[in-house]
């Protein structure tokens, strides 16, 4: 069965850090666009980073120099480092993996930034 499966979540005081994880049991791993979006109560959903098959990354203006995204394709991985945490990055992350018109999701893992 095809999924995306987030860890790493949690509280956090602010000014801290969190890894996030996706494990992805997809076939072909590497050929995916992969994506963390996140959701916060009474938002829309939101990209904060992306990582390309390629390599290309892009951020969220709110969380450029403070949020790195990364993959293992070796491991079917992508990773969203998050450091310098504000309340404001309370939210549901989500990861996303694209390829072609496939669109996949993961169920989420909460973060909550507060003291």
């Amino acid at each position: 069965q095809v999924q995306l499966v987030e860890s790493g979540g949690g509280l956090v005081q602010p000014g801290g850090s969190l890894r996030l994880s996706c494990a992805a049991s997809v076939r072909g791993f590497s050929m995916y666009d992969m994506g963390w979006y996140r959701q916060a109560p009474g938002k829309q959903r939101e990209l904060v980073a992306a990582i390309r098959s390629g390599g290309s990354i892009n951020y969220a203006d709110s969380v450029k120099g403070r949020f790195t995204i990364s993959r293992d394709n070796a491991k079917n991985t992508v990773y969203l480092q998050m450091n310098s945490l504000k309340p404001e990055d309370t939210a549901v992350y989500y990861c996303n993996a694209v390829l072609t018109v496939r669109s996949l999701w993961g169920q989420g893992t909460l973060v909550t930034v507060s003291s």
